[in-house]
């Protein structure tokens, strides 16, 4: 059974820094793309980042671009998405997510995680 566990969410002043964090489980992750989206109350869920696990290869959106780094440890099964100079508009509900590709596309990610809340505050 796979599982995707999220942590890190919370409460930072704007120009703060946040860590979360994806423990995956239940198989073998080395062919998926491990993705990184968020939601906004009243808004649709949207791509933040993503990491192919094998190569390392990385994909962001352009309001995070210079911000923010996703990252993972292959030893720990867990990927990490680093949140520098956040801003108010950054604040939604953070999820892990993983798919086979091709695409970044939220409908072609089959895996979820339950999410965790991030404010920031002006």
């Amino acid at each position: 059974q796979v599982q995707l566990v999220e942590s890190g969410g919370g409460l930072v002043q704007a120009g703060g820094s946040l860590r979360l964090s994806c423990a995956a489980s239940g198989r073998t992750f080395s062919s998926y793309i491990m993705g990184w989206f968020r939601q906004a109350p009243g808004k649709e869920r949207e791509f933040v980042a993503a990491i192919w696990w094998n190569s390392g290869r990385t994909s962001y959106a352009d309001s995070v671009k210079g911000r923010f780094t996703i990252s993972r440890d292959n030893a720990k099964n867990t990927v990490y998405l680093q949140m520098n100079s956040l801003k108010p508009e950054d604040t939604a509900v953070y999820y892990c997510a993983a798919t086979q590709g091709p695409w970044l596309r939220v409908d072609m990610f089959h895996y979820w995680g339950q999410g965790t809340q991030v404010t920031v505050s002006s």
